[in-house]
């Protein structure tokens, strides 16, 4: 039997295999549309620390409103392949896999359902155009253009520390891997507000999932590749047309809350949707009203 990093619900419908995509294999969580249409694709991308696990809660509300769902565990993740080297985790990369995933799906319609470092890759991929999208769905990450503006203010800089400790040789990774990757599961319950969302059962899947053979070191190179290579400032303008839904947690610790503040400058066509009261981990931490949201936007007619 193959070690998937998430064994669904055998009643969920969900089903996991690998997908071989841009000279890698992702292990792909995947659930057909509830009408049995195959030319509507929701393609979630997850965030760091997670997996495709952290849409568990989505991915039948996404079924139920007619898209095709896959949920790829991104390079690096879970049981996905695990390429050494940083350029191998650069955003143009990160980005082509998103291309080749959309491309084996022969899906018509893509969305893109979007959290953490998935929502980095998905603003990248919206604002260069690689494919067309009919919908962008983005949770607590900043517009880029917002990005670069908070970047250069004390009250985020000191929020995102950790991304300057990420460029560190071995250090970030030993120090995640102690006690068999316990800092990974506090990553979950420390900066949670409801933290009955994250016991054990739930933080040992992402504990065990960073704990496997160079997973760790793939996980941090996210973040070096960030800072050392030119792709994240290839944004052009950086204007979105694509109709987008941000759903963002107010109390996340990692990105205040004016991250999501002036981004209808470069996206029109965006809805905003605070969430007092819930951290980073939005759609795991509150999946009613996340769900709820969704539910409602993706009805409307764009």
């Amino acid at each position: 039997m193959t070690d998937w990093s998430w064994t669904p619900p055998a009643d969920s419908g969900i089903r996991v295999r690998m997908q071989a995509v841009n000279g890698v294999a992702l292990e792909l969580a995947e659930l057909d549309a509830a009408d049995g249409s195959t030319d509507r694709l929701a393609l979630c991308l997850h965030g760091f620390p997670e997996l495709n696990f952290s849409w568990r809660y989505q991915m039948p509300v996404l079924s139920a409103a007619g898209w095709r769902v896959w949920a790829p565990n991104m390079r690096g993740y879970g049981a996905s392949d695990k390429p050494l080297g940083v350029n191998a985790y650069r955003l143009d990369t990160l980005i082509a896999d998103v291309a080749a995933l959309i491309d084996a799906s022969g899906a018509r319609d893509v969305m893109l359902v979007a959290h953490d470092w998935g929502a980095i890759v998905a603003w990248h991929f919206a604002i260069r155009r690689l494919r067309p999208l009919t919908r962008l769905v983005i949770m607590n990450v900043p517009h880029p253009m917002v990005a670069r503006r908070e970047g250069r203010r004390w009250r985020q800089i000191r929020r995102s520390w950790y991304i300057f400790l990420f460029q560190l040789s071995w250090v970030p990774e030993f120090g995640l891997a102690q006690a068999h990757a316990r800092r990974i599961g506090e990553a979950f319950t420390g900066m949670a507000v409801d933290k009955s969302r994250f016991p054990p059962e739930v933080t040992d899947i992402y504990r065990a999932a960073a704990s496997r053979r160079g997973a760790l070191t793939a996980m941090v190179n996210y973040y070096r590749a960030l800072l050392r290579t030119p792709d994240y400032g290839a944004i052009g303008d950086g204007r979105i047309d694509t109709p987008t839904l941000m759903i963002w947690g107010l109390e996340d610790t990692a990105l205040g809350p004016w991250c999501a503040d002036g981004t209808e400058e470069w996206v029109p066509g965006i809805e905003v949707r605070r969430l007092p009261g819930v951290s980073h981990w939005v759609q795991q931490e509150a999946p009613e009203r996340v769900n709820a949201i969704m539910a409602d936007w993706l009805v409307r007619p764009v």
